[in-house]
């Protein structure tokens, strides 16, 4: 194993600078369009209407971009990417990725697919998620080691 210190358990990663940024933009695209859409003289209610929900159409894009989390517990991991969810628990984890260039961590799972885990992505943080995917790799071992070895009967 390495020298990683595992964190406590519960532990959330998650790309902490693009989050803020990706739920600052949301608010202010949402606050910008729907002032404009208020303001501009000679639009009917219904132009109005219009502008407030493609702000909130807009602004919810950029909150789904936002969503992505890891969650490691005792039993397993949670990924949570821009639209779905997947529920592992440790034995399933055979590699935790996270090769240069790749845009966010990979798992190599024991069905024999990749699963990504846009919630660890070295984007605008990389020494980050460089500790985050150590730290999840660390875990990964360390939960998964002493099924591999428990004596047979």
């Amino acid at each position: 194993m390495s020298d990683t210190r595992l964190p406590e358990l519960p532990v959330t990663f998650r790309p902490g600078v693009t989050r803020a940024v990706l739920l600052t933009a949301g608010v202010a695209l949402f606050v910008v369009v729907s002032v404009i859409g208020l303001l501009l003289p000679g639009l009917g209610p219904g132009e109005r209407i219009s502008f407030v929900f493609t702000a909130a159409l807009l602004a919810g894009a950029l909150f789904l971009l936002a969503r992505p989390k890891v969650v490691a517990d005792e039993t397993g991991v949670t990924v949570v990417n821009i639209v779905n969810r997947r529920r592992l628990a440790w034995p399933e984890i055979l590699q935790v990725n996270l090769r240069s260039g790749d845009p966010w961590v990979f798992l190599d799972l024991s069905d024999g697919t990749s699963l990504p885990v846009l919630g660890i992505q070295p984007g605008m943080a990389r020494q980050r998620a460089i500790a985050d995917a150590r730290a999840l790799r660390a875990l990964a071992e360390a939960h998964s080691a002493p099924e591999a070895e428990a004596p047979r009967d």
